[in-house]
């Protein structure tokens, strides 16, 4: 974690009671952004930036960015890919 933001790498792909949904996990999120529920974020996945979009909550206690497939063909990046990820709340 640093004070702009928390950095980490993980794969695309979190399981939702059973299902595989094309999100990435961000560990530690209560704790940084300070609550359970959804946030606004900016997000920068191997490079590409996306800004203001939703941390979801993910039912585990965590929060996931979901990656559409335009993103993820954007990125270069299936199912299971690690990719490098810096996440600022707004």
């Amino acid at each position: 974690m640093t004070q702009q933001g928390l950095r980490f790498e993980a794969p695309i792909g979190v399981d939702i009671k059973g299902e595989l949904w094309s999100c990435v996990e961000i560990p530690g999120s209560v704790d940084f952004f300070g609550t359970g529920k959804s946030v606004r974020v900016d997000v920068d996945i191997d490079g590409l930036r996306l800004e203001n979009v939703g941390a979801m909550v993910t039912g585990s206690g965590g929060h996931m960015i979901s990656l559409s497939a335009k993103v993820r063909k954007q990125l270069g990046k299936e199912m299971g890919g690690i990719v490098r990820v810096s996440v600022s709340p707004r």
